[in-house]
């Protein structure tokens, strides 16, 4: 399509080149203007192509976002989101709780009710509304890596723990790795979570020594990983054919000195402080952070002498230089965000990114995620693949249909809390029952999958009374309209579907758009029919009931719930 145009501006500009040069010198005559063409329609397969980008690097694009997508390209897209300012969450909550206390919501008699509300309102009303889908699909995937949840008391009682974590999400989501590693480890509701924030030197005297669990987990799970891998994500193996331990508890140790001498930052700030201030970093405080050498991995030794936090940027450096960090870390975002099983290729093609960008940076997140999405593997037509795709989460399927049938209020705020979703699905942002996610990347249902070697992470959170919830979920926001989950002063939200009433009378062509803004073009044949033949046994007249009903099975077909 981009040729087309310029060839069309070509063609202009040699007409009114020929026009002035023609005729004899001293005419005063202007030449006539000749109308540029106008671009051509995008293609089927550009629409498409459109709408597989935006099913992965967004929570859902209308059939009018897909047709701007497919006219931009993915490249100019791409750069678009990447230049788009971060919406944070922090002053939404912080605008939510000015008005419980102005008295505008006094409906809610107990404080704690509206301030665990708070943080999931500001949630759900920015991940339907905001503009910077692509920052805030990315952040949601890297809250599954890097994972703090509301399951702590005081995580979920503080409305600004969770808004101004995902906030540093947010704001690293294109920034560098190692700047995002920093920030995580620091923030006080990850020092909750994982118990270093108040974390002690040691105390011989007394028996007790550095708290461990951060030390483990930042490696475990938020950096390295368990074993040694090559670059393309698969495991080193020792002579006799086992994985390669990358750490061994005597190194959970020396990290665990590390991560000593933090506590809340903010007013009144002291080591040992009890009540959370989650709107500043944690404090490091001298006198309670382990002295002396630490022996960090692969033989580097952090010198004694050293403040508390150039301990701590140096065990960042540490692990975020380590080779394990890139196919590590790739590998969770390529299942986050594409596929559930990648190639070792796709792997390692995304990791050298992370090894080192154009520029020659190390860690690069905006180039990281550009590899992730535009790679060979995940732009082609996989949808014969038996190998490629992965499930849709509960999350992203509720969220693909308040974005994708745009739903709406007359104030303009998305009254919702996700809490039918945590009902039917078990399933909530931020709310994971532990440190490792709803589902673990390696997780492999036992039948057909396991025996081919192939994983399902989030199928773990599947069974056959999830599936049932959430079928039940779908019909009664389509025909209970269940959006808003809060009472007045907000506005009731509803889904937008005058569009596709619109559309209904033609059964070929409602399935067509369905097929496009959902599936992308690989609803299959079998699953159209069984649709079709639904549909036509309702009057055309019922256009509303009609759209309805095929949105309903468009959602839930296999074709919907497995991303290809």
């Amino acid at each position: 399509m981009a040729n087309s145009i310029l060839r069309g501006l070509g063609a202009a500009l040699l007409i009114n080149c020929l026009l002035a040069c023609s005729g004899g010198g001293g005419s005063d005559a202007s030449p006539t203007p000749v109308p540029v063409p106008a671009p051509s329609p995008p293609s089927a397969e550009a629409l498409q192509e459109a709408a597989r980008l935006g099913a992965r690097a967004s929570f859902g694009l209308s059939h009018a976002e897909v047709q701007a997508l497919a006219s931009q390209g993915n490249d100019s897209w791409l750069q678009t989101q990447f230049n788009t300012p971060a919406n944070f969450h922090e002053p939404i909550v912080e605008d939510l709780v000015r008005r419980r206390e102005a008295g505008e919501f006094a409906e809610f008699e107990e404080d704690i009710e509206y301030l665990i509300l708070a943080r999931r309102l500001a949630w759900w009303h920015c991940a339907v509304t905001c503009d910077d889908q692509l920052r805030q699909r990315v952040a949601f995937a890297l809250s599954q890596i890097l994972v703090v949840s509301d399951n702590v008391d005081e995580l979920m009682i503080n409305p600004f723990a969770l808004s101004t974590y995902f906030d540093t999400l947010l704001e690293h989501a294109f920034g560098n790795f190692r700047e995002l590693l920093l920030d995580v480890t620091l923030h006080p509701a990850m020092g909750v979570f994982l118990s270093h924030v108040n974390n002690n030197r040691s105390d011989p005297i007394a028996n007790t020594f550095p708290d461990e669990n951060y030390a483990r987990e930042v490696m475990q799970l938020f950096s390295i990983g368990l074993h040694e891998l090559n670059p393309d994500g698969t495991l080193q193996l020792d002579s006799e054919g086992r994985p390669i331990p990358s750490y061994d508890n005597d190194d959970i140790r020396e990290f665990a000195k590390i991560f000593t001498g933090l506590s809340f930052g903010g007013p009144d700030a002291y080591f040992g402080k009890e009540f959370g201030y989650f709107r500043a970093p944690m404090q490091m405080f001298a006198a309670n952070h382990e002295p002396g050498e630490k022996r960090l991995l692969r033989g580097t030794v952090v010198p004694a002498g050293q403040t508390g936090m150039q301990d701590i940027e140096a065990a960042i450096d540490n692990l975020f230089n380590h080779p394990n960090t890139g196919p590590f870390i790739s590998r969770q975002l390529i299942q986050r965000l594409v596929t559930s099983n990648p190639s070792p290729a796709y792997v390692e093609r995304v990791a050298n990114v992370f090894a080192t960008d154009s520029n020659g940076v190390r860690g690069n997140l905006q180039a990281v995620v550009s590899a992730v999405l535009l790679d060979p593997e995940a732009s082609a037509d996989n949808s014969q693949d038996a190998h490629f795709g992965k499930l849709r989460e509960p999350v992203l399927r509720y969220l693909n249909m308040l974005r994708v049938f745009e739903a709406q209020s007359d104030d303009g705020f998305i009254a919702n809390a996700g809490y039918a979703l945590q009902t039917f699905s078990r399933q909530h942002p931020l709310s994971a029952p532990s440190v490792f996610n709803f589902y673990l990347p390696s997780h492999s249902p036992s039948g057909d999958i396991a025996d081919a070697g192939l994983v399902a992470p989030e199928f773990e959170i599947v069974n056959t009374t999830t599936v049932v919830d959430m079928v039940n979920l779908l019909d009664v926001v389509l025909f209970g309209d269940l959006v808003t989950e809060v009472p007045p002063p907000f506005a009731n939200v509803t889904l937008s579907l005058d569009e596709w009433d619109e559309l209904a009378a033609n059964v070929d062509a409602l399935l067509d758009r369905l097929d496009l803004v959902l599936t992308y073009g690989t609803l299959s044949e079998d699953s159209r029919a069984a649709i079709r033949s639904v549909l036509a046994d309702i009057p055309a007249s019922e256009t509303g009931f009609r759209s309805r009903i095929a949105i309903y099975l468009v959602m839930m077909s296999p074709d919907y719930v497995v991303e290809s």
